[in-house]
């Protein structure tokens, strides 16, 4: 069904519209969860950094043995694991199976277009149901809020 001009247009406005009002809406969240923290602050700031802290320290690797011997220092360390993932993860020639020479089965013309269903009003609907409702799949600024809405 097309549209005549000024439905277009109205739509458009509309569309415009709705827009706006949504971000102002989002703007007016992040606003109020800001004075909400500036208010009452983030009282576990000092705790959550002191873990934080706590954890950076047990996982630093400052030194290991390779084969006995002792290695140090962040250059060394590096280099130590570096040579030991490389050669681990290098490629080597292996002989591999093949499929020249085997026979496959193939479908019919038949067989495979009962592969291809169409989809239900109820799949579309569940699908768009499960979108966020901000997201926007082409540029003409019709989010799937807009979609669920109306």
């Amino acid at each position: 069904m097309d549209l005549l001009e000024s439905e277009l247009e109205e739509y458009h406005g509309l569309t415009e519209d709705f827009l706006s009002l949504s971000r102002s809406h989002a703007s007016i969240c992040w606003q109020q969860s800001r004075a909400q923290w500036l208010r009452e602050g983030d009282a576990n700031s000092k705790k959550n950094h002191g873990i934080i802290s706590s954890r950076r320290r047990g996982n630093v690797v400052s030194c290991f043995l390779v084969d006995g011997v002792l290695i140090e220092g962040v250059d060394n360390v590096r280099r130590a694991v570096f040579s030991h993932f490389s050669s681990h993860f290098q490629a080597s020639n292996v002989q591999r199976p093949s499929i020249e020479g085997l026979q496959f089965s193939s479908l019919s013309h038949r067989e495979g277009a009962s592969f291809v269903k169409l989809f239900s009003v109820e799949e579309v609907k569940a699908a768009v149901w499960d979108c966020d409702n901000y997201k926007c799949q082409v540029p003409d600024g019709i989010t799937f809020g807009f979609i669920k809405d109306f």
